[in-house]
């Protein structure tokens, strides 16, 4: 994995990290956690990619935080409704906690500026490539940017994740090794985050 792609953006570099908090390991969902099948909202539907309880596992043991940041947008596209959404976390989380793995916190964006449900339809500030739900994360726990990460397989992602202040990096879509690039993130910001 090429350096640069750990490194801090330039306008967080520049200011420095806080200090304060914890490290966060940001994952986008369909295809860096689940493998992305084209709007999975059922738990039958639910498979991890290989190594993503390992990644959220090593992430635990550090001591850092684990939150989702997802976009979806079949919730607006009339597709399924947020209780899908919710069921599908439930089951995501579940089968994390049965394997030795947690994660601390869900976002989920809902909204789709061309959805056809009008109390979805918006160009929400959730919605990444926005950084609306990194920086909500950031608010409500105790998290140090400058040693966080954002794993997506998407541009958007990481754009969410640059005008966050948060470093990111882009994986391959459902076959990405989240357990090696959470291991090298870890060797990077010290193997273990502040108690």
């Amino acid at each position: 994995m090429p350096d640069r792609d750990l490194e801090a953006p330039p306008a967080l570099a520049a200011r420095g990290g806080t200090g304060i908090g914890r490290p966060a390991l940001f994952l986008d969902r369909d295809g860096v956690i689940n493998v992305d099948t084209g709007y999975p909202h059922r738990p039958e539907e639910l498979a991890f990619t290989s190594t993503a309880i390992d990644g959220v596992r090593l992430a635990n043991e550090a001591g850092c935080l684990v939150i989702v940041a997802t976009n979806q947008s079949g919730v607006s596209r009339g597709l399924f409704g947020l209780e899908a959404v919710d069921r599908f976390h439930d089951a995501i989380r579940a089968r994390m906690a049965a394997a030795g793995a947690r994660i601390d916190a869900i976002y989920s964006c809902p909204y789709h500026p061309d959805g056809t449900v009008a109390a979805f339809r918006a160009d929400h500030e959730d919605r990444k490539p926005r950084p609306g739900m990194l920086l909500r994360a950031m608010r409500e726990w105790p998290i140090d940017r400058a040693r966080s990460l954002m794993v997506g397989d998407k541009p958007s992602d990481l754009a969410a994740a640059e005008a966050a202040g948060v470093a990111a990096i882009l994986v391959p879509a459902n076959s990405c090794d989240l357990g090696a690039v959470v291991a090298t993130w870890l060797g990077r910001i010290g193997g273990r985050a502040a108690a």
